[in-house]
């Protein structure tokens, strides 16, 4: 497989992307991305076949390599509409596929880390599993969110990727919604954004071809760039929807995520499941504004928290445990005339039942 690294310089125009005739006439709305819309309920593998919690005791957050061509395989196998997964771009200009802002590795028993986007490809894909059986590569380590250094152990490993593989390896139909990852603790120049932007754009520009293709980014001049670059595939802003607080104020709440979207030209929203839960009035405002909404979260994980999202209107959930939420989708989205012996009865709220419920969840979620 030959790779080529793209410079700002090399990219000659952005304007030259193809039109992409599955993504605007099959997947969405044939007027492109100035009547945007997602027909249909969309299941989206979270990092492919699901995330790695390394210290959880549900094997199913070890079972596979997260962001990793054997997760994004599986996941494929499945009835899902899309995988979710992270792309960074390395020193010297190669989107890869890795979700945290550092590797972690140890040499002579030394734990030691490097920011991903100032290794070289050669070294990045030199940690972990390697492609070539006869070689071994570096150990490869995690810091958890309490800052203990483990062992990435999963029950199958697979190597690290490019986004370019990507492309080339998983199943064409299978639609990918690429998070353009960026660090929160730095700051970003427009320059440094498009050096970071376009080649993961020239990827797609190249590799694209009729898969259907979202972007996504928690950084709001991310996105908007991603926007300004290139009109043929849909930018969605990722939100914590005012579960966390941050300096951008434009990252603290849905009302703010609103205004990102409509002043930018953006197709929806993101958003961590309990802001939405928090905020149900938000599910309206963000209709009435034209966007699409898709959340995020453990709670996506949890049937009847999806359920109550399809009520309200909510387009899309990322998941982790696939085969589960596939399978519970794949059962509320069947007829209501179901058949006398069906064993799992879907709910079925009248409009006063949902309405006390939209008003409950927001009390329950604060505690």
């Amino acid at each position: 497989m030959s790779l080529k690294a793209i410079h700002v310089t090399e990219v000659p125009s952005l304007d030259n992307f193809h039109e992409n005739p599955s993504l605007c006439a099959s997947r969405f709305s044939p007027g492109g991305l100035s009547s945007f819309k997602i027909p249909k309920f969309l299941v989206v593998g979270h990092r492919g076949h699901g995330m790695n919690m390394l210290q959880s005791p549900d094997p199913r957050f070890s079972a596979l390599k997260e962001n990793s061509i054997l997760s994004f395989s599986a996941a494929s196998k499945l009835p899902l509409d899309f995988i979710e997964f992270d792309v960074q771009v390395t020193r010297d200009g190669y989107p890869v596929i890795f979700h945290d802002d550092f590797i972690y590795s140890e040499d002579n028993g030394v734990v030691y880390e490097k920011r991903v986007t100032e290794v070289s490809l050669s070294e990045f894909m030199s940690y972990g599993p390697q492609k070539e059986t006869a070689k071994s590569g570096k150990p490869l380590l995690r810091k958890s969110k309490e800052g203990k250094i483990l062992k990435w152990c999963v029950q199958r490993d697979d190597s690290l990727c490019t986004l370019q593989e990507a492309f080339e390896k998983v199943e064409p139909k299978l639609g990918f919604n690429i998070e353009l990852k960026l660090d929160d603790n730095l700051v970003y120049s427009s320059d440094h954004l498009s050096r970071l932007l376009l080649p993961i754009l020239q990827v797609v520009c190249d590799y694209g071809k009729d898969r259907p293709i979202i972007f996504s980014s928690f950084h709001p001049d991310a996105a908007l760039l991603a926007r300004k670059l290139q009109s043929i595939y849909p930018v969605f802003f990722l939100t914590n929807g005012g579960t966390e607080m941050y300096y951008d104020v434009r990252r603290n709440s849905l009302e703010e995520a609103i205004k990102v979207c409509v002043e930018g030209g953006l197709q929806g929203i993101v958003s961590e499941v309990k802001g939405v839960f928090r905020n149900p009035a938000a599910v309206n405002r963000i209709k009435e504004s034209k966007l699409s909404l898709m959340t995020y979260g453990k709670l996506n994980n949890v049937v009847e928290a999806v359920y109550m999202q399809h009520l309200m209107g909510i387009e899309g959930v990322i998941v982790d445990h696939v085969e589960e939420m596939t399978e519970a989708v794949r059962e509320m989205m069947k007829p209501s005339n179901r058949d006398a012996h069906d064993t799992k009865p879907k709910p079925n709220f009248s409009e006063r039942e949902l309405s006390f419920l939209l008003k409950l969840i927001p009390e329950l979620i604060q505690h």
